[in-house]
């Protein structure tokens, strides 16, 4: 019987760190058929593919290295999208703010951008999601594994993830 219980409780402690992932899931599974949409999805074995690439510098396998703790990265987008402000506030609106700290707010012309991190506790981040509205378009990112924020900028830069490349200004930012 003690044997069941603390299966139970494991499965249910499973469970309820799970359903922090799954607000943006749930939003992602709202919207996955809709046309409209872009979607993008990247599995940790992707990730573990680029790590097998030879490279010529030590800046790019710090990058394989911080790639390669990656367990995968979902896009959802829209483009001309005239409800774009009501889809920011909504995916905002499924995401537990308890569970995440702002890292980043931007705000450009007619574009809020927010970036929010879930850490371990331990000072490792575990989750990274960006939330993108304007007033046409629309995008949140959901990036999840070990991240290392200044790698993700490059890799950011690297596959042209519009937004990625903001987080290299974290350092400047606060100084």
């Amino acid at each position: 019987m003690k044997k069941l219980m603390i299966v139970i409780l494991l499965m249910a402690g499973y469970g309820v760190a799970s359903a922090q992932n799954d607000a943006i899931s749930k939003f992602f599974a709202k919207y996955q058929n809709d046309e409209s949409f872009s979607q993008v999805t990247v599995s940790s074995k992707m990730f573990s593919l680029f790590t097998n690439m030879e490279v010529e510098t030590a800046e790019d396998q710090e990058v394989l290295d911080a790639i390669s703790k990656i367990k995968g990265l979902r896009i959802l987008a829209k483009e001309d999208a005239r409800n774009a402000r009501e889809l920011y506030k909504e995916a905002f609106s499924l995401i537990p703010m308890k569970d995440y700290e702002e890292l980043m707010t931007v705000r450009d012309k007619d574009q809020d951008m927010k970036f929010l991190i879930k850490d371990d506790g331990k000072g490792k981040i575990s989750e990274l999601i960006m939330v993108m509205g304007g007033n046409d378009d629309f995008m949140v990112m959901t990036l999840y594994g070990e991240i290392d924020l200044k790698q993700v900028s490059r890799l950011g830069k690297k596959m042209d993830i519009e937004g990625l490349d903001k987080l290299e200004n974290i350092d400047k930012k606060k100084n």
